[in-house]
């Protein structure tokens, strides 16, 4: 549990920490579409991946974030990756792009191997995005900038504020239901439950061990935290001010400038049907 970063803020005084956090949040929706578009050919796809990978990590290590800490969020995620390529591996695929013959009823197709690689690249680029932005921007800032984005509609009577309150508070207490688990599963295992070993019945009382008392936990804390903003005054329906206002300046301008001629230049291999493979192989020739 204590590998795992995802959700918690690392104060640092880097270039992606003084972005806007409007500005984080529409770059991150940008490489989240990124990743899904698909271009004219399978070796494209391939290099547009590694691009978008190489940038991701370009801006991991801006942001002092580092790559071990990506991939031991991906730990849990190796099992559905395998589990994918096998399913991907039974079902009938292209067979263009190649296959090998095992029996002459079951044919093992490349375009599962490369479906697989897909699905596990996208994983890496989502995952990676989501870091940089949780590790970069304060859950005070994620709810201003949240709030911001849904202002228009306020005209409906849509509880803008409260929604935005509600996200950033699950962020801020993603990393504290982790430590909370992580001491659960401690103070249980020193009463001789074992969460590794055993067999399936045993498994799953064990895991009802630590659920039963991390749900009350939780609930403890929400009831706790209501409590302390009852007292505080807190009235989601009145009008709020802040001690910190979100200001635009050039960085986010040039940093918005360059990420729209990125997704603009993607959108422009897809439409013009560019294969740098192909292209490259025409100069060659």
């Amino acid at each position: 549990m204590n590998n795992i970063t995802l959700g918690k803020y690392v104060p640092y005084n880097s270039f992606i920490h003084k972005l806007d956090p409007r500005f984080k949040i529409l770059a991150m929706i940008l490489l989240m579409v990124s990743v899904f578009l698909s271009f004219s050919s399978i070796w494209m796809n391939f290099i547009v991946y590694g691009v978008l990978l190489i940038f991701v990590f370009v801006l991991m290590k801006i942001s002092h974030i580092k790559i071990s800490a990506l991939f031991k969020q991906l730990k849990m995620m190796w099992f559905m990756i395998l589990f994918l390529l096998v399913i991907n591996m039974l079902v009938p695929g292209d067979p263009s792009l190649g296959f090998i013959e095992i029996t002459s009823s079951w044919k093992i197709y490349f375009s599962a191997i490369y479906n697989t690689i897909y699905i596990a690249l996208r994983l890496v680029i989502m995952i990676a995005v989501s870091m940089i932005l949780t590790s970069t921007t304060t859950p005070l800032q994620l709810t201003g900038a949240l709030e911001w984005y849904m202002y228009p509609l306020k005209v409906i009577h849509f509880p803008v504020h409260e929604i935005a309150m509600t996200i950033s508070l699950a962020l801020r207490f993603i990393p504290t239901i982790l430590e909370e688990t992580d001491k659960i599963m401690k103070a249980q295992a020193s009463r001789g439950v074992d969460f590794q070993r055993g067999k399936l019945k045993e498994k799953i009382r064990a895991v009802i061990s630590l659920i039963i008392p991390l749900f009350i936990s939780a609930f403890q804390r929400s009831e706790d935290l209501a409590n302390a903003m009852e007292a505080r005054g807190y009235n989601p329906q009145a009008k709020r001010t802040r001690y910190r206002i979100n200001k635009w300046r050039v960085r986010d301008t040039l940093s918005l400038l360059f990420m729209s001629l990125f997704f603009a230049g993607l959108i422009v291999l897809i439409v013009t049907k560019f294969d740098l493979v192909v292209w490259v192989g025409s100069l060659c020739a």
